[in-house]
């Protein structure tokens, strides 16, 4: 494998690229594409039995910021992420390893997220768009399907549809991520042994446009399927796969979650799709492999939702403690904490009263996407101005609420359902001169970004890694692959 892999640029002065197998890269150049072959500077290391991915999607490093920042302010600790780096070391005392990861696509130095997992799950760098199918239609094997052969119990757990890019990445071939409904039917045939997450629109009968049940399939297929918080308590924790989807589309906003006594009885949080995860894939003699994923901190950041990403990075953090317990306890665990992707790049900024400002953050009750929700199609500007303040104790004034109140007032009904048509962008701007917390964009960004990892083979982690590499690292760590 070449040290200087990721793509290159044609001579019309298109992006170039050339795609290998898993085991070797036909491209060369100072920003060629790669393929995951051997590991650079890896050293003799011991095998984890277990690996735990967690992946805070689009976290930018001013995400990182500013839900440590505010479980500063409101706890008084620092979130656990930023604790392993003020530390060194786990509570346990597991010391940790750190890395930046370059995080381009095949096509892009922008990646979406199906091309970022795949690059992690299929150890090849795709097209944006695709999930470990390459431009000719080559086909990489998941990783997820290599550890299941291989005897370990697998199992994928996030905040958005379990069908979405992130999950998808570490488990099936598809050409496209958008057919959610034949990942879902993809899934059925695979029997991973833990799928928790939403979705529900990709399973339920009267949801799909083929009117296939399948959750009664999944059922007639050994499957426990669970649908409801109380459900997935009372699954029990043996050798059959299990499938849980607890919401239509994502699971709703962990701000937006903790308010709501209904959410809460219903619906679990990302930390207990976790605990539960973990119980039952460490049931397995030969141990597991699971990727957690806090899919919506990305789609916080595509609205410019500082609460609702602050939170739901926050979520996240409740569910790296939950494994870094389960790996203190168990001695056997390499624990992977990252993002695919930057997203919108938001920051404090400001040097005059971004404090304060920022304070004002601290006892909100809903997220921006609540607050939108809730607009019906006449609603005037004094009543704009008062659902913010309930939601978030933010004083906006007539004017920018009128900014809102033009933008709403002319969408249809059907219209106010895409969050792409609503003003958020808009409201992000006005509330930016009350928090002080600012954005470069709605999308994703070119970063690189952290990488954390503590117990058996972190050691081999080197400073700087490119995301594709990720692939034999973690087969690897588990005793599947010998470093040439």
């Amino acid at each position: 494998m070449q040290r200087r892999q990721f793509f290159q640029w044609s001579a019309s002065g298109a992006l170039g690229f050339g795609l290998g197998s898993n085991s070797r890269s036909n491209a060369t150049g100072p920003f060629a594409i790669g393929s995951s072959e051997t590991l650079r500077g890896t050293k003799s290391q011991s095998v984890a039995k277990n690996i735990i991915f967690l992946v805070s999607d689009g976290m930018s490093g001013g995400t990182l910021q500013l839900a440590d920042l505010y479980a500063s302010r409101k706890t008084g600790q620092r979130s656990s992420w930023m604790q392993l780096y003020e530390t060194g070391q786990s509570p346990a005392g597991q010391p940790i390893s750190r890395a930046l990861m370059e995080t381009g696509s095949a096509n892009s130095w922008v990646t979406d997220s199906a091309a970022a997992s795949s690059a992690w799950g299929g150890g090849v760098r795709v097209n944006n768009g695709a999930l470990n199918v390459g431009p000719n239609g080559e086909k990489y094997q998941p990783i997820l399907q290599k550890f299941k052969a291989a005897g370990k119990a697998v199992g994928c757990v996030t905040s958005v549809p379990i069908t979405h890019a992130t999950p998808a990445g570490f488990c099936i071939n598809q050409a496209s991520r958008g057919d959610q409904a034949e990942i879902a039917n993809d899934y059925l045939g695979l029997k991973f042994d833990c799928m928790l997450g939403g979705g529900d629109e990709f399973f339920a009968a009267d949801k799909r446009a083929d009117k296939r049940d399948l959750y009664a399939e999944a059922g007639q297929a050994g499957f426990h399927v669970a649908r409801t918080l109380t459900e997935l308590q009372q699954t029990p924790i043996d050798m059959q796969p299990v499938l849980g989807v607890f919401h239509e589309s994502a699971i709703p906003y962990a701000l937006d979650h903790a308010h709501d006594p209904a959410l809460q009885a219903s619906v679990p949080t990302l930390a207990e799709m976790t605990r539960f995860a973990l119980k039952r894939l460490a049931s397995n003699p030969q141990g597991f492999v699971v990727q957690i994923e806090a899919g919506r901190v990305d789609w916080a950041a595509h609205a410019n939702d500082t609460n609702a990403l602050i939170h739901d990075q926050l979520a996240f953090d409740e569910a790296v403690q939950v494994a870094l317990e389960f790996a203190a306890a168990d001695g056997n665990t390499l624990v992977v904490i990252t993002t695919d992707h930057g997203n919108a790049n938001p920051g404090l900024i400001g040097t005059s009263g971004s404090n304060e400002k920022f304070d004002r953050l601290l006892d909100v009750r809903h997220t921006n996407t609540w607050v939108m929700h809730g607009l019906r199609e006449n609603w005037q500007v004094a009543e704009i101005r008062a659902r913010i303040e309930y939601a978030q104790g933010l004083q906006i004034s007539a004017e920018e609420a009128q900014i809102l109140h033009d933008h709403i007032a002319p969408l249809s009904a059907a219209d106010r359902l895409n969050d792409r048509n609503l003003p958020f962008a808009k409201l992000a701007n006005i509330q930016k001169k009350l928090t002080a917390v600012g954005w470069a964009g709605d999308d994703h960004s070119a970063d690189y970004v952290e990488l954390t990892m503590l117990g058996p083979g972190s050691e081999s982690l080197t400073p700087f890694i490119k995301n594709y590499e990720m692939h034999n690292f973690l087969l690897q760590a588990a005793g599947m692959l010998v470093s040439g």
